[in-house]
Formats: structure tokens, C-alpha cells, sequence
């Protein structure tokens, strides 16, 4: 049983060194590394506020103006500097991807965990609710709940965690069920282990690599559904600047500026590819039986 416990443990010793091994995955951390230091410096490198309005931003027929030296991914309709807002909506594609895809994780461990693991009618009851969770369409019930509170950056987190937990939800309650029913949980009941020392000695360490590649792969799933709101402009609201809604305030202007469009559009697509990457390649290097063929 220590063994057992021991192995679940250190399940994730070595993972970094195995990740590095594979070159998509290093392709992902570095876009990842590149966006976050560009939101952590944002402050400092941005070369306009993000709500600034620019005397030259415009040409002299009031139009946006395109990459040049002086803005290096242009103005928007506005003349704000794109740069600026794109590091600066960095910020809040990272806050809500973490903080949604955090809250996400933790209501779908819960409630996995405890269902797995109780079963009966608690089980029964967790799982009734997360069937019924998704049978609606996600984004549908994110534009609902969106509507109903009055929109800003930590109500869409909230709102995106209340519709996102459901599928860590069943991943976990199945791989709880599972371990519920081995022998060395047997034993220890046998041997009268109460319920917190089995959750936290043997069923959690075992959970800790599917926690670890679903959160990674959720970030993702959160920072395009975040990109989705705002752009149908439920989401982070203006002047509060984030990929989406800076998409969404110039899709008038996609034939006249593509610019506009397509750089926060490619920045939304290269962010979610980069946490797919990594988490893909985390799930292949915790998972004990892909072990000795890197």
C-alpha cells in the first residue's frame, strides 16, 4: 500500500524533464512564456495606454492606421495603439483563463471526488446534476448567466466556471469509482483507516496527474470561450481591453483594417494551441503506461 501511495505520489517527479523531450511541447511553453511575460510586463513595454486616444492614431480621413514603425500592429478605429491593447488584453485573457479554469477545476474535483467515492444517493444526485449541466449548450448558458449579472472581469470568470466543471467532473467521478473499488482501499478500510486518510493518502495523490493535464487543457477551453463572450459583447466590457472584445469593436472594419481582426484572432488561436500542446504532451508523460517508449 505505501508502495502504491509512494508511486502516486511521485508520479509527476521527472515530468519536466520528459516534457522536454517532445518539441511541440516546447513550442507551447515558449508562446505561453511569451504571453505571459508580455502581460506581466505590460506596464512597462506598452508604449501607450491601452485607452489612450492618439492625435496621429488616425489618418486624415479617420481611418485606422497600419503596421508601420511608429505602431507596430497598427491603430484601431479609435486610434489606440493595437500593440498596447494586445498586451494589456493579455492581462485579461490570462486572469479570467486561470482564475475560471482554477474555480472550474476545484467545483469538478468536489464534486467528482465526492461522488466517486460516497456514491449511493450523494453520488447518484452529483452526477444527475452534472448530466443535467450538460445537457445545455455551454457557450448558451454562459450568454444566459452573462446577460443576468452585469458584465465585468471576475463575473465572466465566475460565469465561465459554473459552465466549465462538468467535464473534469466525470473524469474525475470515473477514475474515483475506479480506485474506490482496488484492493489496497480495501485493506485499509479493513485495517480501519477513516475516510479523510484514504481521500488524502490515497485517492488525491492519485487524481494529482489528471488534475494537472485537465487543468492545463482547460485553460484553453477557457480563454476561447472568454475570447467568444466578449466578442458577442456579453463578456469583458469596454474600455477594459481582451482579445475578444477588441475583435468585436473592430469587425466593422475587416475589410478596410484586416489587421484588426486577424492579429488578436491569431493571438486567441496561437494561446489555445499552446495549452493544448502542453496539456496533450503532460497527459502522455504522467500517464504510467506511456512511461519507457519517449
Amino acid at each position: 500500500m505505501t508502495d502504491v501511495t509512494a508511486s502516486a505520489t511521485k508520479a509527476p517527479a521527472g515530468a519536466l524533464r520528459r516534457l522536454l523531450r517532445r518539441k511541440l511541447a516546447i513550442l507551447g511553453l515558449v508562446i505561453i512564456a511569451v504571453v505571459v511575460l508580455g502581460a506581466l510586463l505590460a506596464p512597462w513595454i506598452a508604449p501607450y495606454a491601452p485607452e489612450e486616444q492618439l492625435f496621429d492614431g488616425l489618418t486624415l480621413e479617420g481611418a485606422p492606421l497600419a503596421p508601420d514603425a511608429t505602431f507596430i500592429f497598427g491603430t484601431d478605429l479609435l486610434g489606440r495603439d493595437l500593440f498596447s491593447r494586445m498586451l494589456y488584453g493579455a492581462q485579461t485573457s490570462l486572469v479570467i483563463g486561470v482564475v475560471a479554469n482554477g474555480i472550474a477545476l476545484a467545483i469538478g474535483t468536489l464534486i467528482g471526488v465526492t461522488a466517486g467515492f460516497f456514491r449511493g444517493w450523494i453520488g447518484g444526485g452529483l452526477m444527475r446534476l452534472t448530466d443535467l449541466m450538460m445537457a445545455f449548450p455551454a457557450l448558451l448558458l454562459a450568454i444566459c448567466l452573462a446577460a443576468i449579472f452585469t458584465p465585468s472581469l471576475w463575473i465572466v470568470a465566475m460565469v465561465i466556471a459554473l459552465v466549465n466543471w462538468v467535464q473534469t467532473a466525470r473524469v474525475i467521478y470515473t477514475e474515483t469509482t475506479a480506485l474506490a473499488e482496488r484492493e489496497f482501499i480495501a485493506a485499509e478500510r479493513t485495517l480501519g483507516a477513516g475516510t479523510g486518510r484514504i481521500l488524502f493518502r490515497h485517492i488525491l495523490p492519485h487524481l494529482v496527474p489528471t488534475v494537472i493535464v485537465w487543468g492545463t487543457l482547460g485553460i484553453s477551453t477557457t480563454v476561447l470561450l472568454e475570447a467568444t463572450l466578449s466578442f458577442l459583447g456579453v463578456g469583458v466590457q469596454p474600455p477594459t481591453p481582451s482579445w475578444g472584445n477588441i475583435i468585436f469593436e473592430n469587425q466593422t472594419y475587416f475589410q478596410a483594417a484586416p489587421w484588426l481582426v486577424f492579429i488578436p484572432g491569431a493571438a486567441i488561436v496561437l494561446l489555445a494551441l499552446a495549452f493544448n500542446l502542453v496539456g496533450d504532451a503532460l497527459r502522455d508523460v504522467l500517464d504510467p503506461t506511456q512511461r519507457g517508449r519517449d
